[in-house]
């Protein structure tokens, strides 16, 4: 341990710049345009910001060769001055878009972020680097950040082929994510796992087990992505963060126009506060949520909160949960 207090985490969910965003953003749409001033100034409240980067970046490759598969998401060059703009520390690609046009733009990816400044984890240019753990420091904080996909196991980084890190679930979690969130010198340990169903209200029992074993295996905090919507939060587990930005609204009932930015204050032992702010997601802009959007997100997270044994309130215009609280793996009540 370095001897730091803590770090204000900011984590968002989905992140997709590529097709409807795209397309904006190639036509001449300013990069610092797709979020209102208000999500940037309370991202740049926190130390730290970290997100899933739903797709690849890039101006070349082809699509990935499945008939089945239904969406495909490239962003061009200029989606690295979005990411600038928001002060994003680090993206996680390990996720079922960032091979999406296949090994020439996962690594023009690479190579966009690492020029921008812009920290990656969960893809790489061959399987040890896609699987390998990064370090983020903060006045002193040390925070190891792991990421890892259930899905599709086709993205799966090779022994000398470019791709994500890949954990097949369904036997537990794989020895390898233990062994990245172990060794060396660090005060807090971020598992971002993107797992899981699309368009569910709630954690599938494999990712509730898989999210225990996280925690019973060091994760200081496990932060999931995938539903497009945002899941209760139980212990040290944020189940899913929802959508961040997008250019797509398909659920009437689950609202995935609607969202949450969440800020964790953490600290070498733990979590300490949770806030999540409301966000509204209009085509290819995100933006604070409006009173009645506000009401409805809050609704839906304390009860989903609830499930889990976990108490969320309205503190002005954040949801706050305040630790301590079960050290995780709470029986949901459903």
């Amino acid at each position: 341990m370095t001897g730091a207090t803590g770090v204000r985490l900011a984590l968002a969910g989905d992140t997709m710049l590529g097709r409807g965003v795209a397309d904006a953003l190639a036509g001449g749409r300013p990069p610092d345009s797709l979020f209102s001033d208000g999500v940037v100034a309370a991202l740049r409240e926190a130390d730290l910001v970290i997100l899933n980067l739903e797709c690849c970046i890039s101006n070349r490759g082809e699509r990935w060769p499945d008939p089945r598969k239904p969406f495909f998401f490239r962003a061009p060059p200029s989606a690295t001055a979005v990411l600038r703009h928001l002060g994003v520390d680090c993206v996680t690609l390990a996720n079922n878009h960032a091979l999406d046009y296949g090994p020439v733009a996962l690594l023009d990816t690479l190579e966009l972020l690492s020029g921008a400044g812009v920290g990656l984890v969960g893809a790489g240019e061959d399987l040890e680097r896609a699987r390998h753990a990064v370090t983020l420091e903060h006045d002193g904080f040390r925070l190891r950040v792991v990421a890892f996909t259930d899905h599709p196991r086709e993205y799966e980084a090779g022994t000398d082929t470019p791709g994500v890190a890949f954990a097949d679930l369904e036997g537990g979690v794989p020895e390898w994510v233990f062994d990245a969130m172990g060794g060396g010198d660090v005060d807090a340990v971020l598992v971002t796992p993107h797992w899981g169903p699309n368009m569910t209200a709630r954690p599938i029992r494999r990712v509730r087990a898989a999210a225990e074993s996280l925690v019973r295996g060091g994760a200081t905090l496990v932060a999931g992505h995938s539903a497009h919507v945002f899941h209760g939060v139980t212990g040290r587990i944020l189940y899913d963060l929802g959508d961040f930005i997008d250019d797509y609204a398909t659920h009437r009932d689950l609202r995935n126009d609607l969202g949450l930015l969440f800020t964790v204050e953490l600290g070498s032992t733990g979590p300490i506060r949770l806030e999540a702010l409301p966000l509204s997601l209009d085509f290819c802009h995100t933006r604070l949520a409006g009173p009645a959007e506000a009401a409805w997100i809050a609704r839906r997270f304390i009860s989903a909160c609830a499930e889990l044994g976990t108490e969320a309130k309205m503190a002005g215009n954040r949801l706050v949960i305040e630790w301590p609280l079960p050290a995780g793996g709470a029986s949901p009540r459903f």
